[in-house]
């Protein structure tokens, strides 16, 4: 048993020491806890490598396209106007219904009855018919009286051609005699002519003092369809008092389509005759082929849904070899037209997605040996996926897309998946 005598020379309030060294851990143990906790905070508050994706510089073909919303709209259309005034009867047709040219009835028209004269307007008609009526008479008479010139002068030729005798008559009054009588009867055959006329004028003068009945089947007028195709429009369906000119249908070919775009001017100094076009979100799964027909000259303003005027000019395109799915395509149908205006078969090009602008500078984020290296650019044309890199970039580099704002000149980097 070992001697438990305390030590005379220590004093009672000492602690005892652990000959084994146990204290020395005790001891030790909270501050290796702070240095794992100084560790792990460290090890927390070092920059991590940004994930990022990537994309890289290549060579390849290049098409730049004016992209525009646009609608289909039938070529040739047709508007069938009332020809008379009258009582219209209600127009059958609906739109889409066929019609054939010449032969479909659009309606019919019972033309109204002449209107009722007033007593100085029937006087006026009176005085016209009893004018023409005596220039008939001064026509008649005149015509009787050529005709008797007319008889005299053929007696005369003839008994001048009945004198065979040579030197009866000199030569030059037998040729007076011949063109007398042709001259009478050249004025006969224009007296004739005359009284025709007259004839003609006094029918229509005594018409103004009659009042046919409007009713009746060989008073009504069909108006039939001009051309063939299908209805589009009906502007007046119901039975009406049609004035001359009224509009009442609209025909048109569906068959027989093209687009209009309706591009910004600045877009459309680029565009030309000839074109060539895609036509996209028409309902098909492959977009259309289509040609550029005409530019417009003449610009119009329009305002955007924002508020802001913009300046545009309406371009048409036709479309080449449309499949037979196309046909399900009809008047004022909404698309995406995509005009190319530009194309190179090697160029240079780089994602869109990796290209920013620092003030008036191009700038891209170059992904090297882990790190991100900033790098000024010179771009050129885009179809907004890709872009045209005049200088400043290789072929074969890898280019950040899309770089967050963490990202800047020498950051760490890592590729996703990477």
């Amino acid at each position: 048993m070992a001697d438990e005598t305390p030590n005379p020379t220590e004093a009672p309030w000492a602690s005892k020491r652990d000959p084994s060294g146990r204290h020395l851990l005790r001891r030790a143990i909270p501050w290796l806890g702070v240095l794992l906790l100084a560790t792990l905070i460290g090890w927390g508050l070092w920059p991590k490598p940004v994930i990022v994706e990537t994309g890289v510089v290549a060579r390849g073909p290049l098409t730049v396209h004016v992209s525009e919303e646009g609608k289909t709209r039938i070529r040739n259309r047709y508007i069938v106007a009332a020809p008379v005034a009258g009582n219209m009867r209600r127009v059958l047709l609906k739109p889409g219904d066929p019609v054939e040219a010449g032969v479909t009835v659009i309606t019919t028209i019972e033309p109204v009855a002449a209107p009722l004269l007033d007593p100085r307007a029937r006087t006026q008609a009176e005085a016209v018919v009893a004018m023409h009526e005596a220039s008939r008479q001064r026509a008649a008479e005149s015509l009787q009286a050529a005709r008797a010139a007319l008889k005299l002068a053929e007696s005369d030729r003839d008994r001048m051609r009945s004198v065979t005798r040579d030197g009866t008559l000199s030569d030059s009054d037998r040729d007076r005699m011949e063109a007398e009588a042709s001259i009478k009867a050249a004025e006969v055959r224009a007296m004739e002519f005359s009284l025709q006329v007259i004839d003609y004028e006094l029918a229509q003068a005594r018409a103004v003092l009659e009042r046919p009945a409007a009713g009746g089947a060989g008073n009504l007028i069909e108006v039939k369809s001009p051309v063939g195709g299908r209805v589009l429009n009906v502007m007046q369906e119901s039975e009406t008092v049609a004035a001359p000119g009224m509009a009442i249908i609209e025909i048109g070919d569906p068959a027989d389509l093209e687009i209009e775009a309706e591009i910004l001017s600045r877009d459309a100094v680029a565009i030309h005759p000839g074109d060539p076009a895609e036509i996209e979100q028409w309902g098909g799964e492959v977009a259309l082929k289509a040609r550029v027909r005409r530019v417009e000259p003449a610009a119009f303003t329009k305002v955007s849904a924002l508020g802001v005027e913009e300046q545009r000019v309406i371009v048409l395109c036709d479309l080449l070899d449309p499949p037979e799915a196309a046909r399900a395509l009809g008047d004022r149908f909404r698309v995406e037209v995509r005009v190319a205006v530009w194309r190179e078969d090697d160029v240079l090009v780089a994602p869109a997605g990796a290209l920013f602008r620092e003030g008036n500078v191009w700038k891209t984020f170059i992904h090297q040996n882990g790190r991100a290296r900033l790098t000024a650019i010179d771009a050129g044309r885009s179809d907004g996926r890709l872009t045209q890199v005049l200088s400043g970039l290789r072929e074969g580099d890898k280019v950040l897309l899309h770089p967050p704002d963490t990202v800047g000149d020498g950051t760490r980097v890592v590729t996703r998946g990477g």
